[in-house]
């Protein structure tokens, strides 16, 4: 059973983001492979996965609905090679991560065995609309929006 978090009355339209708070949830609690989080400035924040052992063929990033999914599937090569032992893990994996509306993925690079993906926050636009109040009919006239950019941070 699940419980509504928006539930109010008050909160009309929220649908969606229910589901996507509801999908992340059930993303898996496996801590493979680990990963940070890291502000690169005011609007930029970058993803980094360590994927040690796995090469660019071998990992695969999409970008679905809200949803960014990043595979990884090694190649056994294992029939070559005889290990004495074998710590690296070479298990497949998807990790998600459940993205705000707006938010562009930049561009990703593998380096020395971590995956780094780049994202942007867009600064949110503050509209002002005037609603004309009609007599009957159930019509509704919408006088000029107005779009104001918010003023940003510097620094």
């Amino acid at each position: 059973m699940t419980t509504r978090m928006f539930a109010s009355p008050l909160f009309l339209g929220f649908d969606h983001l229910e589901q996507m708070l509801e999908r992340a949830a059930k993303t898996s609690a496996d801590g493979y492979p680990p990963y940070n989080i890291e502000q690169t400035g005011p609007t930029g924040l970058r993803i980094t996965l360590a994927v040690a052992g796995f090469t660019m063929d071998d990992l695969q990033i999409t970008q679905e609905d809200n949803q960014l999914v990043i595979r990884g599937r090694q190649m056994d090569d294992a029939q070559d090679r005889v290990f004495l032992h074998r710590g690296i893990a070479a298990r497949q994996f998807q990790r998600a991560f459940v993205l705000a509306e707006g938010i562009d993925v930049k561009g990703a690079w593998l380096d020395n065995g971590l995956l780094h993906i780049d994202l942007a926050r867009p600064q949110p636009e503050s509209r002002v609309k005037t609603i004309r109040i009609g007599k009957g009919g159930g019509t509704v006239a919408v006088l000029e929006p107005q779009a104001t950019a918010k003023q940003g941070r510097t620094g």
